[in-house]
């Protein structure tokens, strides 16, 4: 089959088999981020590895302790430890430490646009383009996460309560307005039009503003907490985990308020734990707690493949090159599968 990126591949089951290279390094996969048609995965022992065309870099000894969040920055990426340390990697290696707090947590790392933002406990420091000092954020409770919007001018904080959503007026200055909804918030995201903020929750659920007019709602039913979720065809549907299905809430129109999911179905009843959007398609890779993954159409629930079988350890990321050609499958386990998507005999 010849590689298209702008058609999704109609692929014959019976004739697709498990290839690539695969990695077993023992190590838990926290993250992975796609940088063109690089991928930067980070481990559970500090260590950064950097995967292109089947092969993998030396590990990057970036953290004493567990990287606990990585982030893309152009051809950088950023990631935070449980060592204190904020940083910016380059796909060659070279580290640069933009901040080190010593004993307190970089638990979440963002960019957009030249701007840098950690947290660390109720503060988020951001570091406007060019300036060597940040502006501190604060904040009431600990933070559970932080996304920049489409244009960078928004910046939206999860935490106990709900959400501190920041905006940037044209003289440069922050101002703050909440988005409240009880109990503790984690992950946060825009959706790719900034019409709606999601967030996950410390019980087994997700919540949503609609931004225009503050219109909120639970997103509830979940079999355990929701440690994955993604935008997928521009806005159309929110993939999440959480379920033995991938849930698939609709965000078209007015959004998902009063409306039923698409549920996908997979064989042997385990649990989802990780989703991430086909580029470009209305399609989703989904990887379960055994660590199987598999590719499937949202709206054509007889279009799903198995990409990776069983390894008995939970999927915890999943990265797509940018050309959409091969993509990196990590586990828990510290598995890795780097595949192609396409017949390469025939691309």
């Amino acid at each position: 089959m010849k590689a298209d990126p702008n058609k999704f591949p109609e692929l014959n089951k019976t004739k697709f088999e498990q290839r690539g290279t695969e990695f077993k390094l023992g190590v838990p996969i926290i993250n992975a981020v796609t940088i063109g048609n690089s991928i930067a995965v980070s481990f559970g022992d500090g260590t950064v590895r950097i995967f292109n065309s089947g092969q993998s870099s030396e590990p990057i000894k970036a953290h004493k302790g567990v990287v606990l969040s990585m982030s893309k920055d152009g051809d950088n990426i950023l990631t935070g430890g449980d060592d204190g340390r904020f940083l910016k990697i380059s796909l060659d290696g070279k580290i640069n430490e933009i901040a080190n707090f010593n004993s307190r947590w970089v638990d979440h790392v963002t960019a957009n646009n030249g701007s840098l933002v950690c947290s660390s406990g109720k503060v988020v420091y951001l570091w406007a383009p060019n300036k060597k000092e940040p502006k501190l954020l604060e904040h009431e409770s600990t933070i559970g996460g932080v996304a920049f919007d489409q244009k960078g001018r928004r910046l939206a904080v999860s935490r106990y309560g709900g959400v501190t959503l920041w905006k940037k007026d044209y003289t440069n200055k922050w101002k703050s307005s909440d988005l409240i909804w009880k109990g503790s918030h984690n992950k946060v995201i825009f959706s790719p039009d900034d019409r709606y903020i999601v967030t996950s929750m410390q019980e087994n659920q997700l919540h949503f503003w609609r931004l225009k007019d503050k219109i909120d709602s639970a997103m509830s039913g979940y079999g355990a907490k929701v440690k994955s979720f993604s935008f997928v065809d521009n806005s159309k549907y929110l993939a999440t985990s959480g379920a033995k299905d991938a849930v698939c809430w609709p965000f078209d129109g007015d959004g998902p308020a009063g409306r039923e999911p698409i549920c996908l179905p997979y064989v042997g009843n385990k649990l989802v734990t990780f989703v991430e959007p086909f580029p470009n398609e209305n399609a989703i890779l989904t990887g379960l707690s055994d660590g199987s993954v598999f590719l499937s159409e949202i709206e054509k629930s007889n279009n799903t493949i198995i990409i990776r079988s069983f390894t008995e350890s939970e999927v915890s990321a999943i990265a797509v090159t940018k050309d959409c050609s091969h993509l990196l499958i990590g586990d828990m386990g510290g598995n890795i599968l780097w595949t192609s998507i396409w017949d390469e005999e025939n691309n």
